[in-house]
């Protein structure tokens, strides 16, 4: 026989790893959210400071390579399309919140492609986890000349190598858009 507060206690670790929701009233539910548990999870390492942006660009990093890889293999001509759309809204506006938006459509049109529900869910956490962090990452790339141009063309060579099914060529467009994210990161000391 189980007590009440060993099954209680069970049950709220399922909730906080998103494995069940709680209604108050209505009992509870399997909901396997996997993203509510994602970045509940990386938001508590956060606040006790047990990563940091570096670590965590260096884990999109690592998602983003092998999801454009994927990508190379399995975009669909309707994403390819959505895709141009994207980069072609980056290139119209110069405005650094303009190029924020497009410039994470265009990334969450990378994992899309990629066809892995993992790495997406992923990448979305992370992205919820640090989303003020990522924008004004990228609006300090974006609002210096050369290195939003260098981004440009990472981006560009990217969406050129999904077209032809080029994983190798989409896999060294990604190193050269992290390196120039890498040459930038070390500016955000602070969270």
């Amino acid at each position: 026989m189980v007590g009440r507060n060993s099954v209680r206690e069970a049950l709220r670790t399922l909730e906080i790893l998103g494995v069940i929701e709680s209604a108050q009233g209505a009992g509870n539910f399997v909901s396997c959210n996997f993203k509510k548990s994602l970045v509940e999870s990386m938001s508590m390492m956060f606040a006790m400071q047990k990563t940091d942006y570096r670590q965590i660009s260096e884990l999109r990093q690592a998602l983003e390579s092998q999801a454009i890889v994927l990508a190379a293999d399995r975009i669909t001509p309707a994403q390819v399309e959505r895709l141009s759309k994207i980069f072609d809204g980056m290139t119209a506006g110069r405005d650094g919140r303009y190029g924020v938006t497009y410039d994470q459509k265009f990334h969450s049109m990378l994992a899309e492609a990629s066809g892995n529900t993992l790495i997406i869910e992923i990448l979305k956490a992370l992205s919820a986890v640090v989303n003020t962090f990522i924008s004004d990452l990228r609006r300090k790339i974006l609002a210096d000349g050369e290195s939003r141009n260098r981004l440009q063309l990472s981006h560009q060579r990217m969406l050129e190598s999904l077209k032809a099914k080029d994983g190798r060529g989409a896999y060294a467009a990604m190193a050269e858009h992290y390196e120039i994210v890498n040459q930038h990161i070390g500016d955000f000391s602070g969270k």
